[in-house]
This record gives C-alpha cells, sequence and structure tokens, in this order.
C-alpha cells in the first residue's frame, strides 16, 4: 500500500513538471517569435524609417485605397492629466498630458495569431509623424523611472504612440472684463515639415480627449468645457496640417470679492467719517485723508503688479480709479470745509468789528449817528433770519435753517453725496460689466 501511495505522489510531481515545462516552451516561443517578427519586419534591406508610410485615397465611389502619393492620416488622441496654473501677469498656462498619434504603416504588417501586438522599446528605429506645439514656450519628457513612451506595433501595421509630457503653453488673454472674464486657452499642433500633400491630422473619433478632472481643480479658474477644430497653418514655405484644442475657463469671482473689491469699499467708506469731525479738528481730518489715500494707492501697486501693462481699460482699472476718486474727492472736501471754515470766521470778525469802531466815534465826541445801531440791528436780524423757525416753511428749509455756517453745510451735504454717488456708480457697474460679459460669450459661442 505504501508502495502504490509513493507511486501515485512521483507521477504527480512528474506530471506538474511536464505542465511546467510545456507553459515555459510556449512563454519562450512567444518571446522567440516576437524577436523574428521584430527583426524581420524592421530589416534595414525591408523598411528605412526615413521615409513616411504609404497614404490613402479616395475614388468617387468614396473607399479609400492605399497610394504612395496619398497623405498619411495620423489620428490624435489626448488625455489631459492636470493644469497647474494659468498666468495672468504672463499669459500662459501649464499642462500635464499624455498625448497619443496613431497611423497605419503597411511596412510593419505581419501574421501571427499568437502574437496581439508588438511593443517597441526604442521608437527611433521607426517612422513618427513630426507633431509640434506651435505655441510652446517650455517643455519636457517625462524620464522617472524609465522614459514614459509606449509604442505598440499591431499585425495590421497599425502603430500606437503614446508618450507623456509637460507643457508650458502661451495663452493671448482679453482682460477688459478682469476679474470678471471668462478664458479661452488654445493648444496648437501642427506638422513641422510635412505638408498637407504628405500628412493629415484627425481628432480620433471615440473620445478624442480625455479629462482628469479630479486634477483639473484651479485656485482662481474653474474648467468649464473643452473644443475641437482641424485647422491648416499657412507659412511661405506651403501649407501644414494642424489640430486646435480650445480649453474654456471661468474665474473665480470670490476670491477678488474678497481681496480687492471689499477693501477697496472698506476704505472708501472709512475716508467718509472726516465727514462727521469737527472742522476745526484739522490735525484728524488730514491724517485720515491722507492715510486712506495711500492705503488706496497701495492696493492699486498690488493688483497692477499681478497684471500685464495693456493698452486698454480693465473692469477693475474702472473700479480701483472711482474708488481713488472717492478717496481723493473726501481729502479736497476738508480743504473746502476749512476754507470755508476760514471764511465765516473772517465775516464774523468784520462785522463785530465794524460795530466797535462805530461806537468808539461815538464815544469820541463825534456827531452822534444811528451807523451803529443800524449795524447791530442788521447783524442781530441776520442772525435772527438764519435760526428762526419760520412754521410757514417746509421741513427741509427748516432742517437746513439749523447749519448756519457754510463750512458745516459742506460737510452735511457730502454726508449725503457721496454714498448717494457711490451707489449709483456700483449700480451702473456690476449691471454693465455683468451683463456687457454675458452677452459677449453668448456672441463666442
Amino acid at each position: 500500500m505504501v508502495i502504490i501511495l509513493d507511486s501515485l505522489e512521483f507521477i504527480t510531481i512528474l506530471l506538474w513538471l511536464w505542465a511546467f515545462n510545456i507553459a515555459s516552451g510556449v512563454h519562450s516561443s512567444i518571446r522567440i517569435q516576437e524577436q523574428r517578427i521584430l527583426d524581420d519586419i524592421l530589416n534595414e534591406s525591408k523598411y528605412d524609417n526615413r521615409i513616411r508610410p504609404s497614404g490613402l485615397v479616395v475614388k468617387d465611389e468614396g473607399q479609400k485605397n492605399e497610394s504612395d502619393d496619398g497623405p498619411c492620416e495620423v489620428a490624435v488622441n489626448i488625455l489631459l492629466r492636470s493644469i497647474s496654473k494659468i498666468s495672468d501677469l504672463d499669459m500662459e498656462y501649464s499642462v500635464q498630458l499624455t498625448f497619443r498619434e496613431e497611423w497605419t504603416d503597411r511596412r510593419l504588417e505581419y501574421n501571427d495569431s499568437q502574437v496581439k501586438f508588438l511593443t517597441l522599446t526604442d521608437p527611433n528605429k521607426i517612422w513618427k509623424p513630426d507633431l509640434f506645439f506651435s505655441n510652446e514656450k517650455e517643455g519636457h519628457f517625462h524620464t522617472i523611472i524609465m522614459p514614459n513612451v509606449l509604442l505598440r506595433i499591431y499585425p495590421n501595421g497599425t502603430v500606437l504612440y503614446s508618450i507623456r509630457i509637460s507643457l508650458l503653453l502661451a495663452c493671448p488673454m482679453d482682460l477688459k472684463y478682469y476679474p470678471l472674464d471668462e478664458q479661452e486657452c488654445n493648444m496648437r499642433m501642427a506638422s513641422y515639415g510635412y505638408t498637407l500633400d504628405d500628412l493629415k491630422f484627425l481628432w480620433r473619433e471615440n473620445e478624442p480627449v480625455q479629462l482628469n478632472k479630479s486634477n483639473l481643480d484651479l485656485p482662481r479658474f474653474l474648467f468649464k468645457k473643452h473644443r475641437l477644430e482641424p485647422c491648416r497653418s499657412v507659412t511661405n514655405t506651403g501649407e501644414y496640417p494642424c489640430l486646435k484644442m480650445w480649453l474654456h475657463f471661468k474665474r473665480e469671482f470670490s476670491y477678488y470679492l474678497i481681496q480687492i473689491y471689499m477693501p477697496c469699499c472698506m476704505l472708501v467708506i472709512v475716508s467718509w467719517v472726516s465727514f462727521w469731525l469737527d472742522p476745526n479738528a484739522i490735525p484728524a481730518r488730514v491724517s485720515l485723508g491722507v492715510t486712506t489715500l495711500l492705503t488706496m494707492a497701495t492696493q492699486i501697486s498690488g493688483i497692477n503688479a499681478t497684471l500685464p501693462p495693456v493698452s486698454y481699460i480693465k473692469a477693475i482699472d474702472v473700479w480701483t480709479g472711482v474708488c481713488l476718486a472717492f478717496v481723493f474727492g473726501a481729502l479736497l472736501e476738508f480743504a473746502l470745509v476749512n476754507y470755508a471754515s476760514r471764511s465765516d470766521a473772517h465775516r464774523a470778525a468784520r462785522g463785530i468789528n465794524g460795530i466797535r469802531y462805530q461806537r468808539r466815534w461815538d464815544k469820541e465826541g463825534n456827531i452822534i449817528s444811528d451807523d451803529a445801531a443800524y449795524a447791530m440791528h442788521t447783524l442781530f436780524a441776520k442772525s435772527h433770519e438764519i435760526h428762526a423757525n419760520d412754521p410757514n416753511k417746509n421741513f427741509l428749509s427748516r432742517w437746513w435753517s439749523k447749519f448756519p455756517t457754510r463750512s458745516k453745510r459742506i460737510d452735511i451735504t457730502s454726508r449725503i453725496c457721496f454714498p448717494l454717488m457711490f451707489s449709483i456708480f456700483n449700480v451702473v457697474y456690476w449691471v454693465t460689466y455683468v451683463f456687457r460679459r454675458k452677452d459677449t460669450i453668448r456672441e463666442a459661442e
């Protein structure tokens, strides 16, 4: 019995070893077959990577047939991995993407049912389209730990080329409505050396662009949508194929509301505090006016430091300019109040001195006249007219008569007019820029 069990265990071990050897042989045979196929299709006597693949021509029946004269069609597909920044100052944006190209090269066809596709570790051995990004400022490939490059060759000669790259691309912006604006940045791809007669770029029909939405959230922008379009690049050396992808961004306004608009409003309101201070409190009113003016100027300088110098007026320029004008107006209002206060004091002094002068002449024995009495009567009559509470007058006139001096009346008028004018400006500003921006976006779409 023991001998039989030992024999069964021995047979089982032999079967396992036999199955393992078969599997290893099959696996090694596939690798050998791949090596043989690569040696065959990439033989220098058969394949020249300096020559582009044969293209396809469309005949009257609408069918595509292979021809040496037709352009080679390249299908482009992009995986947008992330957008790291959008710079208003430099008008550029940084993006990381996986860029894929797919074309057919009949010289790379092979017939082997066991090999689904070949993976080539050295992409330089075959011909590749000479595509470049025409609005690129900087760019680099990713090589950690190994170069992030994939190249597959399918049995029908279809080639898939995929590479991971990071790009810094130019993005011309229209900042007329900044920071209530929406921007469109494009990505332009074109052939550097092959004209339309040799090469044709197409967006892949099935999902030409994939988005990694979790990495498209930016601090100051919201990614809304993208759109694709073919194009042609015309230079003095010929007409070249190209593709465009537009990325639409909406600026997040909450950041600018907290950092720019609310502080400017607060500075304007603080400058109005001087209207409630006594006209004789000269140091307090001057210090308040100058401090708010300098703070407003510093705020404007900080805003302009983050924006490019442009030849047109931006929405933020209108806001900061009007706020600065209100703060400066409050400072000028104090100068007017101070002048009116001194003028009132001089007028009162002249009236009193005139009465005393007439009385002194009377005491010295000059001819007695009624000038002094008339002058005194006139002074008290005017004072009575100012402070009288005439029941026949309306409420506004009675309220206005409570402020006898011009300086006080200027302060009272400023307390009403400055907030009223600033409120009217706010209504006009927000209605104008919000609705005009929406109309502009509608027209662009």
